[in-house]
């Protein structure tokens, strides 16, 4: 991710928030405009911590940046009020990540950018 796009979107990684429409939409990252109803009346909302595995990929070539971490699991997680994000699976046996299987998102250190070494923080997933 880009630094300035990473540092726009701080409070919403940090707290988990994502916008509910009126129509009843969740959507994370936050949007303008909804692209269910086309409104533009959205509240925040803070996202459960706790969902489950939608699909997954397991990553065996990774860019340099996380070939030292490699085998790992990359998976799309529905939290338990529906909203959805991508996040990987950290501290669990990739044997144990199957879809349906009940996560628990933990707020981590992702990476670190750029030779100034800017932490880039987010959540990851550990398989409960």
């Amino acid at each position: 991710m880009i630094s300035p796009r990473y540092v726009r979107e701080i409070p919403q990684r940090y707290r988990l928030e994502a916008s509910k429409c009126k129509c009843g939409k969740i959507n994370f990252p936050l949007r303008l405009v909804c692209p269910s109803c086309k409104s533009r009346e959205f509240e925040t909302i803070t996202l459960s911590d706790e969902g489950k595995i939608l699909t997954y990929t397991i990553i065996r070539v990774a860019s340099d940046i996380f070939s030292r971490e490699t085998p790992y699991a990359v998976a799309i997680i529905e939290t338990k009020d529906g909203g959805k994000l991508t996040a990987m699976i950290a501290d669990s046996n990739l044997d144990d990540v199957k879809i349906g299987k009940k996560v628990r998102l933990e707020f981590r250190k992702i990476q670190d950018e750029g030779v100034s070494g800017l932490h880039c923080y987010g959540y990851k997933a550990i398989v409960t």
